[in-house]
């Protein structure tokens, strides 16, 4: 008698990826525009012969990059973990890598399980722009108080509501409250890097920090100014959201 062929079981599977955001309108589906998802969903249903849904960490905006989005997703497969990487890659665009490809538990859960994330957002403030870094890095050629954004960045740290450095979300939020462990202002030669960890982000919420801390910068506001700003937990029209390209999903903590 001719042997039965066993049908591979389902598995799960955490995703660890680095994109280049400039040609996508964001990380998540959405009717109007090429996101990383449907990419990645794209290259997924190649392998496993039908369609697979993933579930990332987060939503990355439309031009925002990512050093190591997470994403988990079930199918099955007998394939290895590396060999999958190495499918995945062959069927994703250039702009698109997966770097790691783990089996976890099914309980794993992208969003749900992440403890904190990691933001970083570059400012390239030399007086001509960097043509190495334009797609990575806001120009922003104009002087800018260093000092005075490394004080004022440590206001964010601690808990605290940021509905005022947010915008409209998405989706409906519980809370506006987020507890922030870290932010940093570093200088590189004319590359600037402003770091933020928290336990969860709200709709463009690193990109109102770095607003509103090169205003510090500039001059135009001042410390006090951004604290009271803070206490207020109410956004206004002197929040300044920073250009999508110099923000990367640096790390997600789990």
């Amino acid at each position: 008698m001719p042997r039965t062929r066993l049908q591979p079981k389902s598995r799960h599977f955490k995703l660890t990826i680095a994109y280049d955001g400039s040609s996508y309108a964001g990380w998540q589906l959405q009717p109007n525009g090429r996101t990383v998802q449907e990419v990645i969903e794209g290259a997924l249903a190649k392998i496993a012969r039908g369609p697979v849904r993933i579930h990332g960490s987060g939503r990355t905006d439309a031009g925002v990059h990512a050093r190591a989005q997470v994403a988990n997703c079930s199918f099955a497969t007998s394939l290895t973990t590396g060999t999958l990487r190495r499918a995945l890659n062959a069927n994703l665009p250039a702009d698109i890598r997966v770097l790691r490809v783990q089996a976890v538990d099914a309980r794993f859960h992208a969003r749900f399980s992440a403890k904190k994330k990691e933001y970083r957002y570059q400012i390239d403030y030399g007086a001509v722009a960097d043509p190495f870094v334009r797609a990575y890095a806001w120009h922003h050629p104009r002087p800018l108080n260093i000092t005075a954004m490394r004080r004022a960045a440590r206001l964010l740290i601690g808990r605290h509501d940021f509905a005022a450095l947010s915008a409209n979300p998405m989706r409906p939020v519980e809370t506006t409250v987020r507890t922030v462990s870290k932010a940093s202002v570093v200088k590189r030669g004319n590359l600037l890097t402003i770091t933020v960890v928290a336990d969860g982000f709200l709709y463009k919420m690193v990109r109102s920090m770095v607003g509103g801390l090169v205003k510090v910068g500039e001059g135009r506001m001042t410390i006090e100014q951004l604290r009271e700003l803070i206490e207020a937990k109410k956004r206004t029209a002197s929040v300044e959201t920073a250009p999508a390209h110099g923000l990367f999903l640096w790390r997600v903590f789990y």
